[in-house]
């Protein structure tokens, strides 16, 4: 493979690491050539590393008809672009070359020229609209590439990319207080030393850092703080140091001439305060030296950083917050420790070099498979469903219907229809349209090959008439404007009204080419609606494909939560429905009888955001034994995890004893809808009760029936593995209706 990569020539900091390591190490494998538009040390330094480096500078026209010839000549697959400049190269030679052109987003182009506003106006400019001009982009995190789809960028075309560093150990310095002394830091072999690599420039906002290190140095003297680099906010810093008292502790470096080996290996704790960041070097880097970390909540950090589980996160700005984390950091000395080594293992499994490269390599096969495949008039999925409600349940079923889909075709085009569709688009980077959006559904059916009617039980009128008039007028639309239909592993009713039963039976008898279910109790109600046209095969729920989060998210979520991980749990997912408020009473006391009995700590889980918190806080009212709260943070995966922890589920929510089963975890269902007792009778697991009946005793019998469970794991599994071989149907018969 032959790719070219463009860029200005005078890039610093993290981009220029990013390019020159990426393009050194890229050439082991293919073709990948740099041209700057400049000469210079940038120039010289890829050189040295023996990347092949071309410089065309001069005025736009020129350079471009160079760039065109070169490309042509030499039979470039790919042009890839750092940078504003290049981004507008890259835009221009798109109009004339029928090959795919990506650029890696390094940081937020509105922030680029922070400071500068006739360069914002300008450069910044013409970067933003080539930005738009361009066929994939790479965002260094995907903290980077959820900003740029929050931005209206199509979101199927983004790749995230993670800097990646060296991980092999490098020397310490030889004698670290004689090292600080000489960039001027008064240090002792007490001093716990903090430090930052960064540009002072106002986005790494390093004022917040010093009023923290301030409020952390007044509770514990043996702080000190050096600070490397240089920038046009050093003399604000320098006094505001004077002005908090704090000037003898803190050292400003400026640049380090020599190894940032020596720099790293000298400190006890790696800060970043940024505003505003992609996936920041200097955090590897400190992993690199196992540093204990704490940095701000910004861009990709998330990603590296579990907080408490490897380093800190705070909100930007917060010095209370920062300050509280560096004396705690400065007091607890085997909590420094015990967090560098755990983000180090992290950070040299996951963030490599040959990690950074091997996606690179991936990336580039994946576009140049993708710009290759044919362009068909019908092409792809609409799929259709209760999503973007805040529902855990909803959007487990949407995640496990893309997954399924992207396992037939990686590059197939999808559009979801969803009542929220810039956090669809944000959470599975999919094309998304409104629920009311007609026009743009309705063109979406007219070039799509198969339309689905997602999952859980949308042909019901208990929650609402509309709805079910909303999903059977799509369905019959779909299937006029020329789609295949498939109902996928869905549940079915109840519906009450006579007149709606006739006219589902109608819509789905005339309209619906296929029904997969999720259980049979769906299949007897079709049957007694009159429903006998399309064929109905039995599956199981999409989300029981679904996998846990590492154990490092979970560990992460449970912590922000108050909960200690290493505990005894046992779950209680609760919503409001009629008849509830009478009989919230009984999960307290069934709560403190699984706590006195068992030994296990309830814990309150809210799979919809918007309803379970205050059936939660109702049942909890009256507890006297240890309890938490735990909201879902919208990760299907995290919430997985959660339910991977507990020793028991009591739940009225459906998809959280789907989740509980997938994990083995023994489970309870209080029923307020007839498909929480057939997916428990489905699994083998008949152990529910209806809420309508609850009392104290049967619910407390169901916790006795859980723990016996738990000592017969081999059951539950059993029946679980079985219903997610047939699962697979579901997409086998998707892969038939679009004729793959």
């Amino acid at each position: 493979m032959k790719v070219i990569h463009l860029i200005s020539g005078g890039d610093s900091g993290g981009a220029k690491t990013h390019v020159l390591s990426l393009l050194q190490n890229l050439n082991k494998t293919i073709t990948a050539r740099m041209v700057c538009f400049r000469d210079g040390p940038f120039a010289d330094e890829a050189r040295s590393l023996g990347i092949p480096t071309d410089i065309m500078s001069g005025k736009v026209p020129a350079v471009r008809k160079q760039l065109l010839a070169l490309i042509r000549e030499e039979g470039y697959q790919v042009i890839h672009c750092h940078g504003a400049r290049a981004n507008m190269m890259g835009a221009l030679l798109r109009m004339s070359l029928d090959i795919p052109v990506v650029t890696t987003v390094h940081s937020d182009y509105r922030l680029d020229y922070m400071g500068r506003p006739f360069s914002h106006l300008t450069f910044g400019t013409i970067n933003a609209v080539a930005l738009r001009c361009l066929d994939y982009y790479i965002g260094v995190s995907d903290a980077m590439v959820d900003l740029l789809i929050s931005r209206n960028f199509p979101p199927n075309r983004f790749y995230p990319l993670y800097n990646g560093i060296d991980f092999t150990p490098g020397a310490h310095v030889a004698n670290r207080s004689d090292y600080l002394r000489g960039l001027g830091l008064d240090v002792d072999d007490n001093s716990v030393v903090v430090g930052i690599a960064a540009r002072m420039n106002p986005v790494k906002d390093m004022s917040t850092l010093v009023r923290g290190f301030a409020a952390a140095y007044a509770n514990c003297s043996r702080l000190r703080l050096v600070i490397a680099g240089d920038g046009e906010e050093r003399e604000k810093l320098i006094a505001l140091a004077r002005e908090l008292g704090v000037e003898h502790a803190v050292c400003f470096a400026g640049w380090i001439s020599g190894s940032m080996d020596d720099f790293y290996s000298a400190l006890d704790i790696n800060a970043l305060t940024s505003l505003s960041e992609t996936f920041p070097y200097a955090l590897t880097e400190g992993a690199r030296w196992h540093l204990a970390t704490v940095a701000t909540s910004v861009g990709g950090i998330p990603y590296l950083i579990d907080h408490e589980v490897n380093g800190f996160l705070f909100t930007p700005g917060d010095h209370h917050a920062l300050g509280k984390i560096l004396t705690r950091l400065a007091q607890e000395d085997e909590l420094r420790i015990s967090l560098g080594h755990r983000l180090h293992k992290k950070a040299s499994t996951e963030f490599s070099l040959q990690n950074t490269v091997d996606t690179q390599l991936r990336i580039y096969e994946d576009i140049v498979r993708r710009h290759a495949r044919p362009k068909q008039e019908r092409d792809g999925v609409v799929i259709c469903g209760a999503y973007g409600r805040s529902n855990a349940g909803d959007d487990a079923i949407l995640q496990a219907i893309l997954q399924q889909m992207r396992s037939i075709d990686p590059h197939l085009p999808i559009t979801v229809i969803s009542k929220t569709p810039r956090e669809t688009r944000l959470a599975y980077r999919v094309p998304s349209v409104s629920r009311t959006a007609i026009f743009a559904w309705r063109r979406a059916m007219k070039h799509a090959r198969l339309y689905i009617n997602g999952g859980g039980s949308l042909i019901q009128d208990v929650t609402s008439r509309r709805s079910l008039w909303y999903y059977l007028y799509n369905i019959r639309t779909a299937k006029k404007l020329g789609c295949r239909v498939q109902m996928y592993g869905c549940g079915i009713g109840p519906v009450n009204r006579k007149s709606l039963r006739r006219l589902s039976a109608r819509i789905l008898n005339r309209y619906v080419d296929i029904i997969t279910l999720r259980e049979p109790d769906s299949r007897k109600e079709l049957e007694s609606m009159g429903v006998t046209a399309p064929p109905v095969l039995l599956t199981a729920d999409p989300a029981l494909i679904l996998s846990p989060a590492s154990a490092d998210v979970v560990d992460s979520a449970m912590l922000a939560a108050g909960i200690p991980p290493s505990g005894k749990y046992i779950c209680f997912t609760l919503r409001q429905w009629r008849g509830f408020d009478q009989k919230a009473h009984l999960f307290s006391r069934a709560a403190e009888y699984a706590w006195h009995t068992y030994g296990l700590t309830p814990v309150f889980l809210s799979v919809e955001r918007h309803q379970d918190p205050s059936a939660a806080a109702l049942a909890a009212r009256t507890l006297t034994v240890p309890h938490h709260f735990l909201e879902s943070n919208g990760r299907t995966d995290t919430l997985i995890g959660i339910m991977s922890r507990m020793q028991a589920v009591v739940s009225m929510r459906l998809h959280a004893l789907v989740f509980a089963a997938g994990q083995g975890v023994p489970l309870a269902g209080v029923v307020y809808d007839p498909k929480v007792s057939s997916f428990l009778r489905y699994i083998g697991q008949e152990i529910f009760e209806d809420l309508d009946t609850l009392t104290e005793e049967n619910l407390c019998g169901m916790i006795d029936r859980c723990m016996e469970r738990a000592a017969r794991p081999d059951e539950q599994s059993a029946a679980v593995e079985r219903l997610k071989a047939m699962e697979a149907g579901n997409v086998t018969v998707a892969r038939e209706q679009m004729g793959l």
